[in-house]
């Protein structure tokens, strides 16, 4: 939500995010609203996978956020002034990120259900990564952490760590969502 209203405008954004806004107001925006409507989605479409019409029109629709948050992220990544690490983290998060749907989308488009599921929950685990990205650096700045070094590896872990529980765990996660 803080997202979404930061991207409409509504929220004032720290001062390193006003500044890329200012930069690249219209990527940096559609950025910031796709990905947000992307999280916020993911959950109602996974809800309604019993629902073949809803899950596949929600799903397209989210697939649409997924694209134009990942194709917005991947300037947004290089123009930041994050240091190198951390933007190569965010660049590499918004191409994997669209990888997964991509992959996803194809392998239903192949009648392959299971490989389907197992990439479109993939792919919303590193959706969450920026729920996990605020909550570190949100606890670093808590903890008085020494903020770059934290942010660095912020960038990369917020997203991998999901991805990684995903791609261990299958069985598990496979059982959640029957």
């Amino acid at each position: 939500m803080v997202a979404l209203g930061s991207g409409f405008g509504i929220i004032p954004l720290p001062f390193e995010m006003f500044v890329l806004a200012e930069n690249m107001p219209v990527i940096f925006r559609a950025h910031m609203v796709a990905a947000a409507f992307a999280l916020l989605l993911a959950p109602v479409v996974i809800a309604v996978r019993h629902r073949p019409e809803l899950h596949c029109m929600l799903g397209r629709l989210l697939g649409a956020f997924v694209v134009v948050g990942g194709l917005t992220a991947l300037p947004v990544a290089i123009f930041s002034h994050s240091g190198m690490i951390a933007r190569a983290g965010f660049f590499m998060q918004g191409l994997v990120w669209m990888a997964l749907f991509i992959a996803g989308f194809m392998s239903i488009g192949r009648g392959d259900r299971s490989r389907h599921i197992r990439f479109m929950v993939a792919m919303v685990a590193v959706t969450t990564g920026a729920v996990w990205f605020r909550l570190m650096t949100g606890t670093a700045i808590a903890l008085q952490l020494p903020f770059e070094p934290v942010y660095a590896f912020a960038a990369w872990a917020a997203w991998i760590a999901p991805l990684t529980v995903v791609v261990m765990f299958p069985k598990s996660v496979a059982k959640a969502l029957a």
